[in-house]
């Protein structure tokens, strides 16, 4: 567990330095116990940020943080119920299907069964609002070159993460399926349907049910 100045009243504790489930449940446990102690706390893959005002020194802070802790979760964790997410897996959204499975060296059907079978933790939003960094995928792909444009309520997978872009953006990930859910929008409660500590499990459903619920076919 390392400290770091973050500002003139900001530090960031580091709980490891490889993204993991079992990270990231340790992670969430100490941003439940700082949390009502700050001004703001804010969780990421592998660090917790928190924001203890100008009116407290760096040394007060980092004291009270320290006794506060918890350094493992041994306790057994009570998991949320997970964000269903319906997915369209097929090449007419999801234009790297088969250069994942070609990448993977299985079949496009297979591709579809292990993104579709893992409950994932949502680790971080960012780089598009409502932009939720989830993992770990089975399927570890590399970036590709962006495109200038990819479609709202694409799912795309990165290295070892995934993700929905929440609306038309350029973006270098392999897009495997496509949402017809709504990522962001002021109809929703803190205008994000996903934030970070979600857990995350996509539905395949049809191309009648993309369709009769929404979803656009380019």
């Amino acid at each position: 567990m390392k400290f770091k100045v973050a500002g003139v009243d900001s530090l960031i504790i580091e709980f490891g330095e490889v993204i993991s489930p079992e990270t990231h449940r340790l992670v969430m446990k100490n941003y439940e116990i700082l949390k009502p102690h700050f001004l703001e706390v804010t969780p990421s893959y592998t660090t917790v940020l928190v924001k203890y005002g100008i009116d407290r020194t760096y040394e007060d802070a980092l004291e009270s943080i320290k006794s506060m802790l918890v350094k493992d979760v041994q306790e057994e964790i009570c998991f949320s119920e997970p964000v269903i997410i319906p997915a369209f897996y097929d090449e007419s959204v999801g234009y790297d299907l088969k250069r994942v499975a070609e990448y993977h060296k299985i079949s496009i059907k297979e591709v579809i069964k292990r993104h579709s079978s893992k409950i994932y933790d949502v680790y971080a939003i960012g780089f598009l609002p409502g932009f939720a960094y989830m993992g770990i995928v089975d399927i570890p792909t590399p970036r590709i070159p962006p495109r200038s444009e990819v479609a709202k309520g694409s799912v795309g997978i990165a290295g070892e993460q995934t993700g929905i872009y929440p609306m038309k953006s350029p973006g270098g990930w392999n897009i495997i399926a496509r949402t017809y859910k709504e990522m962001f929008s002021e109809k929703i409660e803190g205008f994000s349907l996903l934030k970070v500590g979600d857990r995350v499990k996509f539905e395949p459903v049809s191309r009648a049910e993309f369709i009769n619920r929404g979803g656009e076919i380019d």
